[in-house]
């Protein structure tokens, strides 16, 4: 393989002609492109985008996708703008269409996997990889071990790809599979054979294969190709390699020297052997181009300083703006409501170390890599490395390879964030793998644990394994991580669900105002044009979901009795936290479909693979959770309770809706609208947050939204939005500094002339009789505006109450 510190290879040499550099953006619109919603829909909606006051349309991947894709994630082919989409001719008239309003574009990109569609020869790089095998000129866009596999019957030594694609035990559907001229068929499985074994007995053919026809479950254990973290169907690629990053970028590339592209959103750059090589390449090939990353943040931990890009794609803004929004001591309280709504007893706060969500993530961890974990085969590939570097140098040698399993499946249970970023020949400082191996309270070390974490970070020295270790174990890690962690304990520990959000930390609920601020003077700081978002294609709840859910950390001793009254009403529960989870999910997006609640709810059963799971689901168990949601729809004494709460809470949502919006739109950094976001948007995890918006009937409301209408939420949402985008478009605003506000309300400047301010807490606030005589002084220098009620205030000390009479957030400003 390529080493992860080698030398950068040229570039493709795909510049825009010498031009005035093109400004960030000031405000981006993610649209998810599919059948349903192609380039042309996009194009007509650009005329209401523009008016929405947004500067970049955000375009969901482009490239060729399998068929019938609704999110492109799953690339066949680099050569071309998807067909289905509309082609690159649509993609043109859409560029065309937004320059004309002063619109540009940014797209997704997926440097690290393509897919392995059905039938395979639509992805025609790997479909010769399975006929002609590691002679293959694409042999070296995948990342395939050989050496895990024997090769074919005339050539064992050189190896094979598994390909778990049989629905039961090879014996079991020999008679399933049909020869075909050149081609192997299985149902819709179509693949190629090896040139001159088309004639060969059934058998002998198979063995004599580049590929090695599998039952499915074998890719637990057995895949010797990395994916996209669990998913078999989609196969890494080598993107660190030059020529394979040539000829997967070299149509984006030429659309961004045509002026089509201004920029790039980059998916999961943690999959990537190299991230900031592979940025510095994109860098120099666009001529430093805008582009974000996809990295999630873990905690405290910052984006790497040399990584030349404009900064993350928002799920850490997210984090903060959810949490300063969230009742700290509410949140500790509910999590100590649901263990005891779970197993009984009395209520703890729970907001103390050892945290349960902290238990869970680590048991989510654990699970992934441990025996029969649906990441067993990456850690058995780091093992044969392990042996390989033992075998060739002594002092490496004799760490059998169940001691180096157990030491890979501590250190990456134990990893605190997603990945390091070692590079092999560079030191590396303040690493969490450094203190791996070091002696514990009784004096004694792991000599093994020691040894796979300096192989880690490349602290041995070099060679072709050592290297390939340390950029293997990284890619591993961000694997175990997000499969561990969201997509594991993140379903199973559901104390407050609005916190289990992509880069969340349902240990830590809350966030100070203090810590509020400083983490946006630090955005300000080191990455200003950062995304920000609150609603993605990936959040497992809305932004305005996740609203309706904080107030319930405000009030957590009257919600736990309320949830303990409808599992009653429903009668005899079969799974505690299912009903728990239940209840807050009819919170969050009601109203919903029985068929919406039931998908919800099913998948996180499925992810969290405690009585049912993806890979052996349990029939009995989804049933009965799916007769338990069902019923909800038909219980007459339920129904009144749901709506009556949902009522009850609705003007302190609208505060946290409002709130949020506001914070996300004026913060440092650009806001990135999620697609129908510009209104409450109530869906719940993909697909059902990925479906098609009626982007016209936004349009049409758009034109009266700043009428005034009491009550309607989606109305006044609307206008804030438009109001700030024009905002931030009319010119940047200035420097952040955090006002001096009373407890539940958050204000600060930007520059000399904007100030936004916004309730916190507003279900407190309430209780604690309002307003009453708060103040907020407005910074002095002349009268101030506010552009959501166009209500005029003076500076100095202004009654919080008279400000925010209308909305419960207000926008001040004093440009003309």
């Amino acid at each position: 393989m390529t080493s992860a510190a080698e030398p950068a290879q040229p570039r493709p040499a795909a510049t825009r002609p010498t031009s005035p550099p093109i400004p960030p953006p000031t405000a981006t619109y993610r649209l998810q492109l599919q059948p349903g919603f192609t380039l042309h829909d996009a194009t007509a909606a650009v005329p209401y985008l523009a008016a929405l006051g947004v500067s970049h349309l955000h375009l969901s991947p482009l490239l060729e996708a399998a068929p019938g894709s609704t999110h492109g994630y799953d690339t066949v082919d680099h050569t071309r703008i998807s067909e289905q989409l509309g082609g690159e001719t649509a993609l043109r008239a859409l560029a065309a269409e937004a320059h004309r309003h002063g619109l540009r574009l940014i797209a997704d990109v997926v440097p690290n996997h393509m897919a392995v569609p059905v039938p395979e020869r639509l992805n025609q790089p790997l479909w010769q990889v399975l006929r002609d095998g590691p002679d293959s000129p694409y042999a070296r866009w995948f990342d395939i071990d050989w050496t895990a596999q024997p090769g074919p019957a005339d050539a064992p030594g050189r190896g094979r790809v598994l390909l778990p694609l049989l629905g039961d035990r090879l014996g079991a559907v020999l008679d399933q599979l049909a020869v075909d001229g050149e081609r192997l068929r299985y149902h819709q499985h179509e693949l190629p054979l090896r040139p001159g074994t088309e004639h060969l007995p059934l058998p002998e053919l198979l063995a004599r294969q580049w590929y090695r026809l599998a039952w499915w479950r074998l890719a637990r254990t057995e895949l010797n190709y990395r994916r996209f973290f669990t998913v078999n169907e989609l196969i890494a690629v080598r993107v660190e390699e030059p020529e394979v990053f040539a000829a997967t970028h070299a149509v984006l590339l030429g659309l961004h020297a045509d002026g089509v592209l201004d920029g790039f959103r980059i998916d999961h750059p943690d999959g990537l052997a190299d991230p900031r090589g592979y940025l510095r390449r994109l860098a120099d090939a666009t001529g430093g181009a805008y582009v974000v990353v996809e990295k999630i943040l873990t905690g405290e931990e910052r984006l790497p300083e040399d990584w030349p890009v404009a900064g993350t794609t928002g799920y850490d803004a997210l984090r903060r703006i959810d949490g300063v929004l969230t009742d700290h001591a509410g949140a500790c309280r509910l999590a100590g409501a649901y263990e005891s709504f779970l197993r009984g007893g009395p209520v703890r706060d729970l907001c103390q170390d050892p945290h349960p969500a902290v238990a869970a993530a680590r048991r989510g961890r654990a699970d992934m890599t441990g025996p029969g974990g649906e990441l067993t085969a990456e850690v058995e590939r780091l093992v044969r490395i392990a042996l390989r570097i033992g075998a060739a140098e002594p002092a490496h040698a004799d760490h059998a390879p169940e001691q180096l399993r157990s030491a890979l499946r501590r250190l990456l249970t134990d990893y605190p964030v997603y990945r390091p970023y070692a590079r092999p020949g560079e030191p590396v400082f303040d690493d969490p793998l450094q203190a791996a191996g070091a002696p514990g309270a009784d004096g004694a070390a792991d000599p093994t644990e020691r040894l796979v974490a300096a192989l880690a970070l490349g602290e041995l020295g070099r060679s072709a394994d050592k290297d390939e270790f340390c950029v293997r174990f990284a890619q591993t890690a961000a694997a175990v991580a997000a499969k561990g962690v969201e997509d594991t304990a993140f379903y199973r520990w559901n104390a407050l669900p609005g916190l289990n959000e992509v880069g969340g930390e349902p240990a830590r609920p809350g966030l100070h105002p203090a810590e509020f601020h400083d983490w946006c003077q630090y955005l300000e700081r080191t990455w200003p044009h950062s995304m920000t978002v609150l609603s993605t294609h990936d959040t497992k709840r809305s932004a305005d979901a996740r609203a309706r859910l904080a107030v319930l950390a405000e009030q957590p001793d009257a919600w736990a009795a309320e949830a303990a009254a409808w599992s009653t009403a429903a009668g005899p529960a079969f799974d505690r936290d299912a009903d728990w989870l239940l209840w807050h999910t009819l919170v969050a997006a009601w109203p919903i479909t029985p068929d919406r609640l039931v998908a919800a709810l099913l998948k996180a059963a499925r992810e969290a693979k405690v009585h049912t799971s993806w890979t052996a689901p349990d029939p009995g168990y989804e049933q009965a959770l799916e007769q338990r949601a069902r019923a909800v729809h038909g219980n007459a004494g339920l129904l009144p309770r749901i709506e009556g709460l949902v009522h009850a809470l609705a003007p302190y949502a609208r505060s946290n809706t409002l709130a949020a919006a506001l914070l996300h739109l004026t913060v440092p950094g650009v806001p990135d609208l999620y697609q129908g976001s510009e209104e409450p948007l109530y869906t719940l995890v993909d697909p059902d947050n990925r479906g098609v918006v009626d982007l016209g009937a936004l349009a049409v409301r758009l034109t009266d939204a700043a009428s005034p209408r009491p009550g309607d939420l989606a109305r006044e949402k609307l206008h804030l939005t438009a109001t700030a985008l024009h905002l931030r478009r009319s010119g940047p605003l200035g420097a952040y500094r955090p006002l001096p506000a009373p407890d539940h309300l958050l204000a600060f400047a930007r520059g000399e002339d904007v100030v936004t301010a916004v309730t916190r807490l507003p279900y407190g606030l309430a209780r604690a009789g309002g307003w009453r005589g708060e103040v907020l002084e407005l910074p002095a220098g002349g009268p101030w505006t506010d552009q959501l009620s166009l209500r005029a205030f003076p500076a100095g000390p202004v009654p919080v109450a008279e400000l925010l009479a209308t909305y419960p957030v207000a926008l001040l400003s004093r440009r003309g």
